[in-house]
């Protein structure tokens, strides 16, 4: 489809015929599915969907990450309509890439949330496709790697984020975004020794074994260096990758319920991402974005910006 074609069309994410190719749609009109991919349920011949799980029940300070997965799709479409910059491959033109939706849940019901969310993430693997998860508050990575280590086994985890989220929790029933990784290693979902956890600047006494680089070393040694750092350790284990806003200083991401100072910025976080391709990367999530403490925007384009990167990186062990 030419340039001059395709501003004939609008609503690319009902009306597009192909799950590959780039869209040319005016950035401020049309729906806002995740880069303007096809909205739809089929994953016949897909590689990669993405999905949105708006749910903020498990936040120890300001909800609004329920709003997440909307404000990262808008934010979307506000990329170049060009493949994403800096790959040396066409992502949007080369992988079968779709948006599946949200999740549906009870919003009231939260004891039956964690099944459903996992049962929602196995539907998606069993057709043997990637997700990419926009969130959301940081719980809903726990159910999701549930599906995960269920496909391909004890998980590394990749976590980039303020906080460690490993803070004692004995109970299975309690959903928390400061505790499901706690449960992950002790339920066996998550390799501690092969998992790496980027950013962090907060106190938490036992890490569980869990790798920890935190945000000064990230300043000190430098993006590349730690990307590289972080490859050494996950080696070929598979991977899911969990981006909580929040690495990110609140300069460039002050959108979010728990903001701490002394974080990455963006062209840090952006190296690092790029950097670690090669990783056996399985799946992702971004979360932690609160469109109401947003008021620029910024802290969505920037999870929108992080989600596409997840993409990339899926993209570079079927492409090259």
């Amino acid at each position: 489809m030419s340039l001059e074609d395709s501003k004939k069309f609008v609503d690319e994410a009902f009306t597009n015929p192909e799950l590959k190719g780039l869209s040319h749609e005016n950035t401020f009109g049309g729906a806002t599915s995740f880069l303007r991919r096809l909205y739809t349920k089929d994953l016949a011949g897909v590689d990669i969907a993405v999905t949105g799980v708006p749910f903020d029940q498990a936040v120890t300070n300001r909800p609004g990450t329920r709003l997440g997965p909307r404000a990262i799709r808008e934010a979307s479409t506000l990329q170049s309509p060009d493949e994403p910059y800096g790959w040396p491959f066409n992502a949007l033109s080369d992988l079968a890439i779709v948006d599946y939706g949200d999740i549906a849940f009870d919003y009231a019901n939260i004891p039956d949330f964690p099944d459903t969310l996992t049962n929602h993430i196995r539907t998606i693997l069993e057709a043997n496709v990637a997700s990419v998860t926009l969130g959301g508050d940081h719980y809903i990575s726990f159910p999701i790697l549930k599906a995960y280590a269920e496909k391909f086994g004890p998980m590394s985890l990749l976590q980039f984020d303020a906080h460690t989220d490993t803070w004692a929790d004995d109970n299975m029933e309690r959903v928390d975004h400061g505790t499901m990784f706690y449960k992950a290693v002790k339920s066996g979902i998550v390799d501690p020794a092969r998992s790496v956890q980027v950013g962090i600047r907060t106190n938490n006494e036992d890490t569980l074994g869990v790798n920890i680089i935190d945000a000064r070393e990230v300043y000190e040694a430098g993006p590349a260096a730690v990307a590289k750092k972080i490859k050494g350790i996950l080696g070929g284990h598979p991977v899911y990758l969990s981006f909580d806003i929040d690495c990110l200083d609140p300069a460039f991401a002050p959108g979010t319920g728990t903001p701490v100072w002394g974080g990455l910025s963006s062209i840090q976080a952006q190296i690092i991402l790029r950097d670690v391709a090669g990783i056996n990367i399985k799946g992702g999530d971004v979360v932690e974005v609160s469109p109401p403490f947003d008021t620029s925007g910024a802290t969505a384009v920037a999870g929108a910006h992080a989600a596409t990167q997840i993409i990339c990186l899926l993209g570079w062990n079927k492409l090259t």
